[in-house]
C-alpha cells in the first residue's frame, strides 16, 4: 500500500487525505497540534453527494520529526505558505514525489529546493468548504491535472501512477505530458476570480458572469480573463480549459474565494501567485496587462492599509495615556 502525506489540512487538503486514506496509508502534517489532536481522534468527515459520505481515518501530526517516510506527497497549503509549511518534511520525500496542488505559480520551484524527489506540476478545481478541523464539505467535483515538473525532468510514468492512485481514490485526475496550460487555465481564472473578490467582499457569485448591462461585474472579470489569455499566448501557452467557461461554472456556486477569506481576516493573500505573477510575466513576455497589475497592486496597497491603521490606532491609544 502507498504511504502518501497531505502538507496543509484546509478544505483541499482535507478532500485528498479523506479520499485518499479509502486507498492508501493516508498521514497529514499540520501546523497547529489541536488539529493534529482532533483528526487523530475523530478521524477526517467528508460531506457532499453520493460516494462523497463518509469518515476516514487519518494520521495527522504537526511535528516532522516522528514521521515516516512518503511515496507520494501532495502539498495543499496556500502559496504563500510553501516555504514555511514543505522545509521541516521535505526530506521526507526524497525517494518519492511530492505534487503541489496549489493555486498559482511558484509553488513547485519552492518545493524542488526542499527534496530530492520527483516533482509534479499540478492544478485542481476541484473546490471544498471546510466546516472544522475535522469536516470539510465536497461542492465541486473536477479534475486535477498533473504534469512533470520540467526542470527536474519527472518522468511521466510517475506522473501517471499518482494520477491513477487519485482516481482509485474516488476523486478526479488526469495526468497531462505537460500540465502548464492547464495550470495557465486555472492561473488566469484563479487570478481574475479572487482578486475581484478580495476587492468586492463578493463570493463567487452570479455577479462574476454578469454582463447584461454597462455595470455589470462580468465586464470586468471577462476583460481581465482576455488580458491574462493574451499573456499565456505572448509565453507560448495553450490553455487546455477557456478560463471564461470556468468562471461561469464557478459563478453559480456563491463560494468564497481564498482570498476572500484572507481579506476579512485581514491576513496575507496569495495575489502575488495570482494577479503579480501574471503582471510579472507579461512583463517579461513584452506584452501589456494593466488591469493584472492594477488589481495587484491595489490588493498589496489594500494589506498595507491594514498595517498602516494598526499604526494609527497604537499612535492614537499612546497619546491618549495621560
Amino acid at each position: 500500500m502507498k504511504r502518501v502525506c497531505i502538507v496543509g489540512c484546509g478544505a483541499i487538503g482535507s478532500l485528498y487525505a479523506a479520499h485518499l486514506a479509502r486507498v492508501a496509508e493516508v498521514h497529514v502534517f499540520v501546523r497547529r497540534e489541536a488539529q493534529a489532536r482532533a483528526l487523530n481522534e475523530q478521524g477526517l468527515r467528508v460531506s457532499g453527494k453520493d460516494a462523497h459520505n463518509f469518515t476516514a481515518r487519518v494520521q495527522a501530526s504537526a511535528s516532522a520529526r516522528a514521521m515516516p517516510e512518503f511515496d507520494l506527497g501532495i502539498v495543499a497549503t496556500k502559496a504563500t505558505q510553501t516555504e514555511d509549511a514543505f522545509a521541516p518534511v521535505g526530506h521526507l520525500f526524497d525517494r518519492g514525489a511530492v505534487i503541489s496542488a496549489q493555486n498559482g505559480l511558484g509553488s513547485e520551484e519552492i518545493l524542488a529546493e526542499h527534496t530530492r524527489g520527483w516533482v509534479v506540476r499540478a492544478t485542481t478545481f476541484m473546490s471544498g468548504t471546510r466546516h472544522s478541523d475535522t469536516h470539510v464539505q465536497y461542492e465541486l467535483d473536477t479534475p486535477t491535472w498533473m504534469g512533470p515538473f520540467e526542470p527536474r525532468g519527472t518522468p511521466f510514468a510517475v506522473v501517471q501512477q499518482a494520477a491513477d492512485l487519485v482516481v482509485a481514490a474516488g476523486l478526479k485526475a488526469e495526468a497531462l505530458e505537460d500540465a502548464r496550460p492547464a495550470q495557465w487555465s486555472k492561473l488566469i481564472f484563479n487570478a481574475s476570480v479572487n482578486s475581484v473578490s478580495a476587492l468586492t467582499e463578493l463570493p463567487h457569485s452570479p455577479h462574476f458572469a454578469d454582463e447584461t448591462e454597462f455595470s455589470s461585474l462580468g465586464n470586468l472579470l471577462h476583460a481581465l480573463i482576455e488580458e491574462g489569455k493574451a499573456v499565456a499566448r505572448a509565453s507560448g501557452i495553450q490553455l487546455h480549459e477557456d478560463p471564461w467557461e470556468m468562471n461561469k461554472l464557478g459563478a453559480q456556486t456563491n463560494h468564497p474565494p481564498s482570498m476572500l477569506y484572507d481579506v476579512r481576516r485581514r491576513l496575507p493573500t496569495e495575489v502575488d501567485f495570482l494577479s503579480g505573477a501574471i503582471a510579472r510575466q507579461a512583463e517579461r513576455a513584452g506584452v501589456a496587462a494593466p488591469l493584472h497589475a492594477a488589481m495587484y497592486r491595489l490588493i498589496k496597497a489594500k494589506e498595507a492599509s491594514w498595517q498602516f491603521a494598526d499604526e494609527n490606532r497604537a499612535v492614537e491609544a499612546a497619546q491618549s495615556q495621560p
